[in-house]
């Protein structure tokens, strides 16, 4: 995934033309993945397809892969919202041990989802990280400080990240065990997150 796109600071403001070319581009190339796939978008597709010129789409995404980790920093924005202000046990106002387990759950689902977008969004001409894992470590520290007190929690809370962030988008190319859909993976890897942590917050 893409960095945290929690604000630091004012944004300079966009153009409203640029704005609306953004949101058009996205829009399509979305469409356009759900009808043929991620491998069948392409710079020259999506310039056709949004009925824009060719320069247009390389100034916005630069790559193909920018493509995608536009797509990424849309969706992730969307789920750190949720985390931040949506509705218990995900957003505030539940118990510390309740949010840990359905934010690891909702990330799960989040890295599932996006897999193959995830993928594509891997530059070929910059190192393959895979993520920035601010918020998870953070939102996890937090939680933990709450309901799990214990030595070496920095390194616990740091473990605990790498749980949810490269390591399932790395070896996802792997089958896992006992897991078949995508469905069955999300309940799988969500129900072991749930007893690490309920473990752990004993």
């Amino acid at each position: 995934m893409n960095p945290p796109v929690v604000p630091l600071g004012k944004p300079r403001a966009e153009r409203a033309d640029a704005v609306r070319n953004r949101d058009h581009l996205l829009r399509t190339a979305r469409q356009m993945i759900e009808e043929h796939g991620v491998q069948k978008v392409t710079m020259d597709g999506l310039a056709e397809r949004a009925g824009l010129g060719k320069g247009t789409v390389f100034r916005r995404f630069g790559t193909r892969a920018g493509i995608f980790q536009a797509l990424l920093d849309a969706d992730e924005r969307q789920f750190q919202e949720r985390v931040l202000s949506g509705p218990p046990p995900l957003g505030p106002g539940a118990d510390p041990v309740d949010r840990l387990v359905a934010y690891g759950r909702a990330r799960v689902a989040f890295l599932v989802d996006h897999h193959a977008i995830a993928r594509a969004a891997l530059d070929r001409n910059e190192p393959a990280l895979v993520g920035d894992p601010s918020l998870t470590q953070l939102h996890v520290g937090m939680l933990l400080r709450q309901c799990a007190p214990m030595p070496n929690l920095e390194g616990v809370v740091i473990q605990l990240t790498a749980a949810l962030e490269g390591p399932l988008l790395l070896v996802w190319s792997r089958p896992v065990p006992d897991a078949g859909t995508a469905s069955q993976t999300k309940d799988f890897l969500g129900d072991a997150w749930q007893t690490l942590i309920e473990r752990l917050a004993r």
